[in-house]
């Protein structure tokens, strides 16, 4: 008898736990419905990058850092945004120092070392956390959004975003920007009006 209270006690837990879970997503997905609502600092500190300033765009966000052995990726989100960038793509990249310290440069040193070493000219914002519960909004926003397991794990964790605002898929560290299944869906998104 006691170990069918205990097991009944256990799921009717484990069914709150997830209503909670279920309610909260919810609860966070009201919060914003599209990327608009999210700004950052750019590199240069003396502007604000407001996300609602592309709407209308397709936006490829990206973590990064200056140390890492995916750094040669800004060569390759470069030439995406070189080549699609008067069909509508913006690369936002966000510095951060969360992964391994390989970001451990001021913004004025990031933003030189992306313009010399790889030709970087698509917007930079400030250096952000990325991960964990003192992320910069919209990463906390993203993986309510997108589930649990799609917070960035490592530099260089990409987001996709619609000219509608909306968040539509990530790619891991190891995708590459050139990476097939990269340039498809960005090309799909740019198609769309």
């Amino acid at each position: 008898m006691m170990k069918k209270v205990f097991q009944g006690v256990v799921v009717m837990a484990l069914f709150s736990f997830l209503s909670l879970g279920m309610t909260a997503k919810a609860e966070a997905a009201k919060l914003a419905k599209d990327v608009y609502k999210f700004q950052f600092q750019n590199i240069d500190e003396d502007a604000i990058i407001s996300l609602s300033d592309f709407k209308g765009k397709v936006i490829l966000i990206v973590n990064g850092a200056s140390e890492c052995g995916f750094t040669p990726q800004y060569k390759q989100l470069q030439a995406l945004y070189t080549k699609y960038k008067d069909q509508g793509l913006v690369v936002l990249g966000v510095p951060s120092n969360d992964f391994g310290g390989q970001e451990p440069g001021a913004n004025k040193e990031i933003a030189r070392f992306c313009e010399i070493n790889y030709g970087v000219t698509f917007p930079l914002t400030t250096k952000y956390v990325v991960s964990g519960g003192n992320a910069h909004p919209f990463y906390l926003w993203a993986k309510a959004k997108l589930g649990l397991g799609t917070a960035p794990k490592w530099n260089f964790h990409k987001y996709l975003i619609n000219r509608h605002g909306q968040l539509v898929d990530y790619f891991n560290s190891n995708t590459s920007p050139d990476a097939d299944k990269v340039v498809r869906a960005i090309e799909k998104l740019l198609a769309e009006k």
